[in-house]
């Protein structure tokens, strides 16, 4: 069935008046007689009758129009949304991220991405590094906010926040806690909470470099992979963990409550890891190039992540 016949259809059963209709639709009248009677053909019924006086609809052509009234409405529909989707306008587009992402990135940028593209759907999922790579390798995210340059083959990446610093995190009872900062050569004989490279490879190698440039060997005494278990396990051991300063600001605020962990500033060397904007190189989903133009006009590339702790004294 020919859309363009619907619309003749529709116009001719507003007007009632063939004169008008084609007048209307910029058509001859004996044209659009003919799509008419194609249009009756195709659904072996007829929808209008006509007389030297007058032109009507009947049962069957009553019924018809109101059915495709809502037809061409729902094709209308879908023609904006497919062109909105093609521009970036409409569509979907999930995003992962990290803590400092979530803090000093994402509320800027997803606000102006709303404004300029309210029909945009937009899901989040908090991971590490590991995982968000992962997932812009096999499709399931658009975009990751992650640590690190990812030196992989089909990405592309933008650093948009540099030098976030790393911290100790601490229960209250533990010696550090009532220091402002620590030494690195103060954790020789610590034992520590640290997560498996693949989780994320900057912060890991950032952590054990610094270690590395004291002179220091860290020994591992747990495992945690979920980025805010560490908080939990140094609250309840004497361990030392390691996280981002907006993380640590977060789990250490006056909001997390009484027996939050506490965070210590590490120097001698001062550990950092840069943020990035990681997307797939091939682009297929015009979603991206639309957060990618927000993240521009929002952020100064490689600006320093802020820090919400006091400044360090050994």
């Amino acid at each position: 069935m020919d859309f363009r016949h619907l619309q003749s259809f529709i116009t001719l059963a507003e007007e009632l008046h063939f004169g008008r209709a084609a007048a209307r639709l910029q058509l001859s009248q004996p044209s659009l007689s003919a799509q008419l009677q194609k249009l009756e053909k195709s659904l072996d019924v007829t929808l209008v009758e006509r007389t030297s006086h007058e032109v009507r609809l009947t049962p069957s052509g009553v019924q018809f129009a109101a059915h495709a009234r809502v037809v061409l409405a729902q094709m209308d529909k879908a023609v904006d949304i497919v062109q909105s989707t093609a521009a970036g306008h409409a569509g979907t587009l999930t995003i992962g991220y990290n803590f400092p992402a979530s803090a000093e990135v994402l509320p800027a940028v997803l606000h102006r991405l709303t404004q300029r593209h309210p029909h945009l759907a937009v899901s989040l999922c908090e991971q590490r590094t590991g995982p968000q790579l992962a997932g812009v390798q096999d499709g399931s995210l658009d975009i990751a906010l992650v640590y690190g340059h990812p030196h992989l083959p089909g990405l592309a990446a933008r650093r948009v926040l540099a030098r976030v610093p790393i911290v100790a995190i601490v229960g209250r009872t533990h010696p550090f806690a009532g220091r402002s900062s620590v030494r690195w050569t103060e954790l020789a004989t610590e034992r520590c909470v640290l997560f498996g490279r693949e989780q994320c490879p900057a912060m890991y190698d950032a952590i054990f470099s610094a270690a590395a440039a004291a002179g220091v060997s860290l020994t591992v005494a747990h495992i945690s992979d979920d980025p805010g278990g560490t908080g939990h396990l140094v609250s309840m051991k004497p361990y030392v963990g390691f996280t981002s300063i907006s993380r640590a600001a977060a789990a250490t605020g006056m909001a997390a409550g009484p027996a939050a962990p506490v965070a210590v500033k590490l120097i001698d060397p001062i550990p950092t890891v840069d943020l990035y904007l990681v997307w797939c190189s091939s682009i297929t989903n015009p979603a991206v190039n639309a957060f990618i133009d927000c993240m521009d006009d929002t952020t100064t590339h490689s600006r320093p992540a802020k820090s919400p702790l006091a400044p360090s004294t050994p």
